[in-house]
């Protein structure tokens, strides 16, 4: 039985929450100001119907939405949009006692990522089928096109498909295929092959798999990181240089996103003598960084600072750079580690990088530090741990990298 409710909010993930009997209870797809009805099961609630629409309802622009997964607000107007998730970092520092300057979101427009990790399932004929999860299911969602995905991803997905056919030789097989847009054209790394029963992919199925990707003209098809098939070497420009990516690496979901995060990193290393690059993937910051003073990197990531170092090669006029493999989270650099250095640059993943943080709090040192975070929550966290250990909180800039998700990433600025 459908109950109505008052849609007060929305949370973090994109749900509406209201008020229910029971609880708060919430409402994928819904708006603040919205009235619904809707049925509702455990704290969730899926709307029947739509009461009151708010005016900041839009036409979703993807016919998949409301079904497929990936986007969770694509029906809300940009602006209220845009306030929410630089809202989302006010509550995340205002819960570890903190306040800043938190500037508007940064903007990133539709058809751009370039990374995106698509799902293949076996349907009752045999046959294939490629799309996203379905909103908190394992339900396949197939889809046909993709507003959010560089147009050369979304044109590739008939060949897409073939590619994951070829791959799916064991019933227990669930591939992923991860897709990447870049420079030298799609590199697809598959992930999800049965191997423990089903031994991996067998000869028949390399070779399938690999006339696939020839006939899709993938740069790369690699399988759990084993390259199968390549073409050309997948290359990105990082500032002055290009690198070519290994399997699976890291790469920023957005260029223009990217662009965006380099620019305020660079702000905040103007007139550095020294810098460190800490979770540097395979040199995003690193590169234009190095147009400023040397750049010590590092990164878990041993194939990640390969690349980098590689591309080092392929750069003029770039002050040193020193490329570390090296866990942070296990070794963070030491104050000792980080002599010669005045400015820090950490961008690490979602659980933040709290050790870390503590060595640089230690290292007297470091007078700033240019923090790249995509979770709010563990940056709070982290700033605290800086701010108490007397730097100040400067400039946060959210960017909106992942559009009409749920996810803020940002950039913030400290000073000692």
């Amino acid at each position: 039985m459908a109950i109505r409710l008052n849609i007060e909010r929305v949370a973090g993930q994109g749900d509406g929450v209201a008020r229910g009997p029971d609880g708060a209870v919430f409402v994928p797809l819904t708006l603040p100001g919205e009235v619904v009805d809707a049925e509702v099961a455990e704290g969730r609630g899926e709307m029947v119907d739509l009461v009151a629409a708010s005016a900041a309802r839009v036409a979703p622009p993807c016919p998949h939405f409301g079904d497929c997964g990936g986007c969770a607000l694509q029906h809300w107007a940009d602006a209220p949009y845009l306030d929410w998730k630089r809202e989302q970092v006010i509550h995340a520092l205002a819960r570890e006692g903190l306040r800043a300057e938190v500037v508007q979101t940064a903007a990133t427009p539709p058809h751009v990522r370039r990374r995106v990790a698509l799902h293949a399932r076996r349907r009752p004929d045999g046959s294939v089928a490629l799309g996203f999860k379905a909103r908190k299911s394992w339900r396949l969602v197939e889809i046909e096109t993709c507003v959010i995905a560089d147009p050369r991803i979304v044109s590739a997905l008939p060949a897409l498909v073939q590619v994951a056919a070829a791959v799916f030789e064991h019933p227990k097989s669930a591939p992923s295929l991860h897709v990447t847009a870049t420079d030298a054209g799609l590199d697809v790394d598959v992930t999800g092959v049965e191997r423990k029963t089903g031994g991996g992919l067998s000869a028949d199925g390399r070779a399938r798999a690999i006339a696939a990707a020839t006939r899709a003209d993938l740069a790369r098809l690699s399988l759990a990181g084993e390259v199968l098939a390549m073409r050309r070497a997948p290359t990105v420009r990082f500032g002055r240089a290009t690198v070519a990516l290994p399997p699976g690496g890291f790469l920023q979901a957005s260029p223009q996103a990217e662009a965006i995060m380099v620019a305020e990193v660079m702000a905040a290393a103007k007139g550095a003598r020294g810098i460190a690059d800490l979770f540097c993937g395979a040199g995003t910051f690193t590169f234009p960084l190095a147009e400023i003073a040397p750049v010590l990197a590092a990164d878990a990531g041993a194939e990640a600072a390969a690349a980098l170092n590689a591309g080092r090669r392929t750069a003029t006029g770039l002050k040193t750079i020193e490329a570390q493999a090296r866990d942070l989270f296990r070794r963070p650099l030491s104050p000792f580690d980080l002599k010669g250095v005045d400015v820090a640059v950490i961008d690490p993943p979602r659980a933040g990088a709290i050790e870390q943080t503590r060595q640089l709090v230690d290292a007297r040192k470091v007078e700033r530090i240019a923090y790249v975070s995509c979770n709010p929550v563990t940056f709070a966290r982290d700033a605290a741990a800086l701010v108490a250990g007397g730097y100040r909180l400067g400039r946060v800039l959210p960017v909106d990298q992942f559009l009409w998700s749920g996810h803020v990433e940002l950039v913030a600025t400290f000073v000692r």
